[in-house]
């Protein structure tokens, strides 16, 4: 055995199966939308729901400009009017953009230095890096209205982006969105990177009757709009032709909306209010929303703190949908917000929003709850408003507060324990977190160890990978009643899923009634092979996001012609002026055995995005399937510096250079995982292989004995002994070795015959 063969032989699965799961996987793509942060959520209190008109065909349809809507619509045009939908795009104004960019003003943030104008009507703003010209720029639109605006200039082949640099209209002044932390040109989260492209980023939101019209080929955009800002028919739909007629009879009216419509209404905010993928480009009021979106749920510890507290940021949606007023009671966005000017229709201030519901005699099965006994704070301090405790607020932006819609309870305990920041601190920032855990036990008691508590030990457990997490979390994923929370512990249980108890819990949950659990136990499923007879009928299942989840685990088998392949196609095409949807086309494509055409699409991919390890590390591995080994190693080892905490990257890396023939390279890669992991027991492996290979043996089953220390229920480690203690004569040495590799597999061929029959 050599270090080459030996290497070859250690692809786990985790390593494998990388390719199979990048659907669901590059969850950081995302709907960036509201920059106001319009808030949504609530107890249940029964309205008329703004009920989307179903498209028609062209013939039978208009677009109509908002100010159209005015004569026959007056109270709402001017609730709109004045709200955040209203002003959320327009073109630059010199009048109202005089503020920000008059008298003209020099000034420096982060080590630049800006100069902002207004030059005979024309709005200029000036950027210079240290040692470079400055570059001058004209925006063209304003994007957002308070607390902050941002500018949008055109860069060129009908690509436009997103300013880092804000105005903030009350403070009069400028800032940047990124606060103290820099962003470098050639990064995809710089300024001019595609990261804040308007075209894919923020305009379909933004805008009404967006389309981005992006040309594959050129890489270059031909966008088009029927209305700036958040317009009647971007939530309404196109008006039949007829809609204005005063001799049309009037539609029918009801005094509540059914539940039924005020959830479908709630999929039309859904959209903008989310941090989610698009899946098809389009925005459809009215239509189902897992058929054109996949939601962001709380699975990567960046983005959601482990009890599902919003981390990153995610726009409000998963948040309620992973509340168990949202999630489970029914409650919708229209229960507590008005959809046209986006206020509260009940003040905050004294409770009454919640009240509605949570005051006697109490409302759709709430709980009643008297504020001053529950609060154990004073009538009028900000201790006794439900939403500073259940509805924390973040800043994003530098500048942009916005209440967390999980209706959490806070918990110290889980501060001390998990990091995870509890309202109580959040106000009394001059108090310890024991007293916070001290006071909420005296007060609460037994109440605090909820569910809550426990499951978010699950998720953080699972998000760290823990292999004893396994059979709490199918405990969870058994008994949790809330769709999202369900969909999210099945997507945590992947790293399990060659565990048998795992793909039951999956198979179970593809006939679950919510789309957003058949998707995750598709995804759980995907990359078994053994699956795919449970997974074939979902290609035909009524919502897109599962026929697609379906389709990518199936991608190798599908006909060229069929509808699930042309799905799949277009879906692939939705995002392909992304780094991840060229890294998905390349993803695919090496998925269905065409691994020299995949190698274009994920190079373009880790160009447009080059700080990606994620990108390098797949771009590595397909070059390594095609016998490419100095350009996967390449690429490996540049995934490998571009994740310096990680041992895995520089372990891969070095199986590459094995394989290119560049063993110095090699040792000097694995010995880097080792420095990060000191524990990892196949990197000793390997590198006792290498140093055999290369005439140090000595060393080598030094470094054997090391891996087998750390995993003695490995039988490669002391196989790997017995054959070089054979190699060197070393008999008796050897027979030791193989005994204890029969120790742990009786049925090991190889021990077996170095034992041999009479011994």
């Amino acid at each position: 055995m050599n270090f080459r063969t030996g290497a070859r032989a250690l692809r786990t699965r985790k390593e494998t199966v990388r390719l199979t799961a990048g659907l669901a996987r590059n969850a950081w793509l995302i709907v960036a939308v509201l920059c106001f942060g319009l808030l949504f959520g609530g107890c249940g209190r029964e309205r008329s729901a703004v009920t989307p008109v179903p498209a028609h065909s062209a013939a039978q349809s208009r677009f109509s400009p908002s100010t159209d809507c005015r004569s026959c619509h007056e109270a709402i045009h001017q609730a709109w009017s004045g709200s955040h939908h209203a002003h959320a795009h327009r073109p630059i104004d010199p009048e109202k953009d005089r503020a920000a960019f008059l008298p003209a003003r020099d000034f420096s943030l982060n080590g630049l230095d800006y100069r902002v104008s207004l030059d005979a009507g024309q709005a200029v703003l000036r950027e210079a890096r240290p040692g470079q010209p400055a570059q001058s720029f004209v925006p063209e639109f304003v994007l957002a209205y308070t607390p902050l605006r941002q500018y949008v200039v055109p860069v060129g082949k009908g690509r436009y982006q997103l300013t880092e640099l804000a105005f903030d209209p009350a403070k009069q002044e400028w800032f940047n969105v990124y606060g103290d932390e820099r962003r470098q040109p050639g990064e995809w989260g710089h300024w001019l990177g595609r990261g804040m492209t308007w075209n894919s980023m923020c305009a379909h939101c933004h805008m009404t009757g967006f389309d981005k019209k992006y040309d594959f080929a050129t890489d270059s955009y031909a966008s088009q709009w029927t209305e700036h800002g958040v317009g009647c028919t971007q939530c309404h739909g196109n008006l039949p032709a007829n809609h204005a007629d005063p001799n049309r009879p009037p539609a029918p009216r009801t005094a509540f909306a059914a539940p039924a419509e005020r959830r479908r209404s709630q999929e039309t905010c859904a959209p903008c209010h989310a941090r989610n993928e698009l899946l098809t480009g389009t925005v459809v009021p009215g239509a189902p929303y897992h058929d054109h979106y996949r939601l962001t749920l709380p699975t990567e510890a960046s983005v959601f703190y482990p009890d599902g507290q919003m981390r990153d940021e995610v726009f409000n949606y998963t948040s309620f949908l992973i509340s168990r007023m949202g999630g489970k009671a029914g409650v919708t966005c229209l229960d507590c917000h008005d959809p046209h000017s986006g206020r509260t229709l009940l003040p905050a201030e004294n409770n009454a929003i919640c009240l509605q519901c949570h005051g006697a005699p109490g409302r759709q099965n709430a709980i009643v709850i008297d504020p001053l006994a529950h609060s154990h704070h004073a009538a009028d301090s900000k201790g006794n408003q439900c939403v500073a405790c259940h509805m924390p607020m973040t800043t994003y932006m530098q500048r942009d507060p916005r209440h967390d819609h999980g209706f959490l309870k806070p918990d110290p305990l889980l501060t001390k324990e998990l990091g995870i920041p509890n309202a109580c601190n959040g106000c009394h920032k001059d108090q310890t977190v024991n007293w916070a855990i001290a006071h909420t036990d005296s007060w609460y008691g037994d109440k605090m160890n909820s569910r809550q508590r426990e499951r978010a030990r699950v998720v953080a457990a699972a998000q760290a990978e823990d292999a004893g997490i396994t059979a709490r979390l199918l405990d969870f994923i058994a008994n949790e009643d809330i769709p999202a929370w369900k969909a999210t512990l099945l997507l945590l249980s992947r790293p399990y899923s060659s565990d048998i108890r795992v793909t039951s819990a999956a198979r179970a949950a593809l006939q679950d009634a919510d789309p957003l659990v058949r998707s995750a136990a598709v995804q759980v499923l995907s990359g078994n092979p053994e699956a795919a007879p449970a997974i074939e009928p979902l290609l035909a299942d009524p919502s897109r996001v599962v026929r697609l989840d379906a389709a990518w685990a199936l991608s190798p088998q599908l006909p060229d012609a069929s509808q699930p392949r042309s799905e799949l196609e277009a879906y692939l095409r939705v995002s392909a002026d992304q780094p991840t949807g060229r890294l998905r086309i390349g993803q695919d494509l090496f998925n269905r055995g065409r691994a020299a055409e995949a190698v274009a699409p994920l190079r373009l991919a880790t160009e447009w995005d080059p700080y990606s390890a994620g990108m390098q590390e797949t771009l590595g591995l397909v070059l390594d399937s095609l016998g490419r080994g100095s350009e996967a190693a390449a690429a490996l080892w540049r995934a490998a510096q571009l994740e310096p905490g990680a041992a895995r990257p520089a372990f891969n890396a070095a199986l590459a250079f094995a394989s290119a023939q560049k063993l110095p390279d090699a040792e000097l890669a694995l010995r880097e995982a080792l420095r990060r992991d000191p524990r990892f027991d196949r990197a000793w492996y390997n590198l006792g292989l290498l140093l055999v290979q290369t005439g140090r043996a000595d060393e080598g089953l030094k470094a054997l004995r090391q891996a087998e220390s750390i995993a003695p229920q490995t039988a490669d480690y002391p196989y790997a002994r017995a054959t070089i203690h054979w190699q060197r004569g070393e008999r008796d040495a050897a027979i030791v070795a193989a005994r204890r590799v029969l120790e742990i597999d009786p049925t090991h061929a190889g021990a077996r015959q170095l034992v041999g029959p009479a011994r």
